[in-house]
């Protein structure tokens, strides 16, 4: 049976068109004679990431990405990726892991597994996480050293102030005199040692006794440890006991009578009472000073002219006086 020439171009076109569809989805990662699975992942941003990216795992290619879109009104993309190797299996809590294939900035998006042993159905949702740009990292390194760099560069112009400092005259004079001190220290440390290394040359013996003292005093004490015991013993058996003593008691005796003191003074300076109105009282300081007068006149009279108080005493005198 021969075919006529429209069937046979009917045939090479639909072979063309058919050839054309398949390229054109091989080019944008589908392959439709293969089975696909699909699994998602939500990133703040994808860092550069197209359709057609590879997923990989482990650096083996596993699936391609087939489609990313806004996820929401907050920003966030969402990844969908094929898995096309049938034997590959994602488990649960897996991360899907934006990363940079090369130096130039294409992206490929890296599987990472977890340890668990139940899949991720197909259509679930992993983690999604975007690795550092090569920017970002070398920044993350370049700027500890920047600002060691800084420090340095600063610690530079401190020690160039300071070199410029010391090399003005007024600065190497006082050098000068720096060193000369420490060389005049360092001369009076030798001449002291020296001194001392002969005191102690001299003083030998000296310090021999006074070391055998030291141990003998040790000795001592080692020997009457128990009587030292004992003294420390009575010593706070002592002190127990005055600890114990009604001091509380005594003390408010003390205060009592010294109130009452006082109050009595008081009283006194009042005129209150025989002696505070001997105190207060001029009129009765008179009449005693003038009773001390009169028995002083009386006394004197009665020394004097015994016979007018003592009748025998009168009576001698008189008879001696007739007989003469």
């Amino acid at each position: 049976m021969k075919l006529s020439k429209e069937i046979k171009t009917g045939i090479l076109v639909v072979i063309a068109i058919a050839i054309f569809i398949y390229g054109f989805n091989f080019l944008k990662g589908k392959d439709i004679f293969s089975s696909q699975r699909l699994y998602y992942a939500i990133y703040p941003e994808v860092a550069g990431l197209v359709e057609a990216n590879p997923v990989q795992m482990n650096g083996f290619k596993i699936g391609r990405i087939k489609a990313i879109q806004l996820y929401d009104n907050s920003g966030k993309i969402l990844v969908t990726m094929s898995i096309t190797d049938k034997k590959f299996n994602i488990p649960k809590s897996s991360v899907a892991k934006i990363i940079s294939q090369d130096l130039l900035g294409a992206k490929a998006v890296q599987i990472i597994t977890s340890s668990e042993k139940i899949y991720a159905p197909e259509g679930d949702t992993l983690i999604g996480i975007v690795e550092a740009s090569l920017q970002e990292s070398v920044n993350a390194t370049v700027k500890p050293l920047k600002d060691k760099a800084e420090k340095l560069i600063s610690s530079i112009d401190s020690i160039i102030v300071t070199i410029q400092t010391v090399m003005d005259k007024n600065g190497r004079e006082n050098l000068e005199k720096s060193f000369e001190s420490i060389k005049h220290a360092l001369e009076t440390f030798d001449k002291t040692s020296m001194r001392l290394d002969t005191l102690i040359a001299s003083e030998r013996n000296k310090l021999s006794v006074i070391f055998s003292n030291a141990q003998s005093i040790s000795t001592n004490l080692a020997n009457n440890n128990e009587k030292i015991s004992e003294v420390i013993r009575n010593f706070a058996a002592i002190s127990d006991s005055v600890s114990k003593a009604n001091f509380s008691h005594t003390i408010a005796n003390t205060n009592r009578a010294l109130s009452e003191f006082s109050s009595v003074l008081e009283k006194i300076n009042k005129g209150e009472g025989s002696a505070g109105l001997l105190l207060r009282d001029d009129k009765l300081y008179k009449n005693l000073n003038s009773a001390s007068g009169s028995l002083d006149s009386l006394l004197k009279d009665m020394n004097e002219n015994p016979w007018r108080y003592f009748s025998m005493y009168s009576k001698k005198k008189r008879t001696k006086k007739h007989k003469q």
